[in-house]
C-alpha cells in the first residue's frame, strides 16, 4: 500500500470530517469451485514449499521507533490470535521526487534496531516474518510513478537499499523476503532487477518475492528470477456497494483464472503480498483507497473477506494472503479506526477466525 495513497486518503479524511460528513496468508481446504483453472506444473524451485500454506497480516511502520513501542508485543498476540501464522513489516525509504537517482531513510523509517526486536519478538509469539521494504516519496504520491531520470544510478542505490535488508533478514532468521513493492515505473527492466536479485540472493538464502501492484503483475520482467509471484491484490470487485459474498467471490471468477493460466506459465505460486479493504460503504469498488466514502461499512468489509478466502482457498497455485493491515500504532493513525484497513474488532476479523482457527 502506498504512502501516496495513505496520504491522499488522510487529506479526504479530513476534509469530510471539517465538513461533519464524518478502511497469511491462507491457502486449505476445497471450495467447492468446479476446478476451472489448470494447476501450475510443479516448481523446479526448492523454496516453492516454504512459501505455501501462508496466513499473514501486514503491521507497517510509520516512525523510526514504531516496532519498539509497548504495543508491538500485544499487537503480535493479536494477530496471533486470528489464526496468522505470518507477520509482514514494512520498513521504508523515501526519495524527494520521481526522478531522483536514489532513495534515503527519513524520521518515518523503522529503524534497524527496532525491526530486530519486532522480528525476536514475532518468532517468540510463534509468527514467521515476511520482510518487505518499501520505497515511497517524500511529498506522497503513488510510488508507481517512480521513473529514475538514471536508471543506472538509481539501480545501483536501489541494490544498496535492499541488500541492506537482505543482510539483516540473514541476521534474524526472516523467513521471507520481498525485494520491492509496487515499482510498475522500473519493473520493466528485466536486466538489472535480475542483477539486484543476484546480489540479494548472495546475502540471503531464504524465499524471494516482488510485490507487484494488481495493474502491474502482467508486464514484471523478472518473475523467474524469484521463487513466488507476488501480487497486491486491489482488484474492484463491484461497481456499487455491496455486502454481498457470494456475488463478491463470483467477481473473482474471471481474476482466479487468469491467474492460474500465469502461475502455470511461469511455473510458481502467487502469493498475495497484500490484500485489505476499509470498513467503508464501497470499499469493493476501490479497494486501494483509503476513503472510498463518508460512511461506515463493516459489513462490506467482513462480505470482501469472505469472497476473498472462499474463492481462492484451495487453489493449488495460490500461495496465500498477507492482509493489509492490522492497527496503526497509538497518535499515527490518519484514518479513524472504524474506517480503516484493520479488522481489529470488526465482523471481518471473525471471518478470519471463522477460516484461520
Amino acid at each position: 500500500m502506498s504512502a501516496g495513497r495513505r496520504a491522499a486518503g488522510a487529506l479526504l479524511t479530513a476534509a469530510l470530517l471539517l465538513a461533519g460528513c464524518l478502511t497469511g496468508c491462507s491457502s486449505g481446504g476445497p471450495d467447492g469451485d468446479s476446478g476451472e483453472e489448470t494447476p501450475p506444473g510443479p516448481s523446479a524451485r526448492p523454496d516453492d514449499a516454504k512459501a505455501a500454506g501462508m496466513r499473514g497480516i501486514t503491521l507497517p511502520s510509520w516512525n523510526t521507533g514504531d516496532y519498539t513501542g509497548p504495543d508491538a508485543a500485544p499487537y503480535l498476540r493479536q494477530i496471533a490470535a486470528t489464526g496468522a501464522r505470518w507477520v509482514t513489516f514494512t520498513p521504508t525509504w523515501y526519495q524527494d521526487g520521481t526522478g531522483d537517482p536514489g532513495m534515503h531513510t527519513t524520521g518515518e523509517t523503522a529503524g534497524d534496531d527496532a525491526l530486530r526486536h519486532i522480528i525476536g519478538l514475532a518468532h517468540e509469539t510463534g509468527l514467521k516474518v515476511m520482510l518487505k521494504p518499501h520505497v515511497d516519496l517524500v511529498k506522497g504520491g503513488d510510488r508507481a510513478g517512480i521513473r529514475p531520470g538514471d536508471p543506472g544510478a538509481w539501480f545501483t542505490a536501489y541494490e544498496r537499499f535492499i541488500t541492506h535488508y537482505a543482510t539483516l533478514a540473514t541476521d534474524t532468521k526472516t523467513d521471507q523476503l520481498a525485494v520491492g513493492t509496487e515499482l510498475a515505473g522500473t519493473s520493466r527492466d528485466g536486466a538489472r532487477w535480475s542483477k539486484v536479485v543476484r546480489a540479494v540472493r548472495d546475502r540471503y538464502h531464504g524465499p524471494l518475492t516482488y510485490a507487484a501492484n494488481y495493474d502491474e503483475y502482467r508486464t514484471v520482467a523478472f518473475w523467474d528470477d524469484l521463487d513466488v509471484i507476488g501480487i497486491d491484490a486491489y482488484w474492484p470487485l463491484a461497481e456499487r456497494p455491496t455486502a454481498d459474498a457470494a456475488r463478491l467471490r463470483d467477481a473473482w471468477k474471471p481474476i482466479t483464472g487468469e491467474l492460474a493460466a500465469f502461475s502455470a506459465r511461469h511455473h510458481r505460486k502467487i502469493l498475495f503480498t497484500e490484500a485489505g479493504y476499509v470498513s467503508q460503504r464501497g470499499t469493493t469498488t476501490a479497494p486501494y483507497s483509503w476513503t472510498v466514502s463518508k460512511s461506515g461499512g463493516e459489513d462490506e468489509q467482513a462480505a470482501a473477506y469472505e469472497a476473498l478466502l472462499t474463492a481462492l482457498d484451495g487453489k493449488p497455485w495460490w500461495a496465500g494472503v498477507c492482509w493489509w493491515m492490522w492497527d496503526d500504532w497509538p497518535d499515527a493513525g490518519e484514518t479513524p479506526r472504524r474506517l480503516a484497513y484493520t479488522p481489529h474488532g470488526k465482523p471481518a476479523e471473525k471471518v478470519l477466525r471463522q477460516h484461520w482457527k
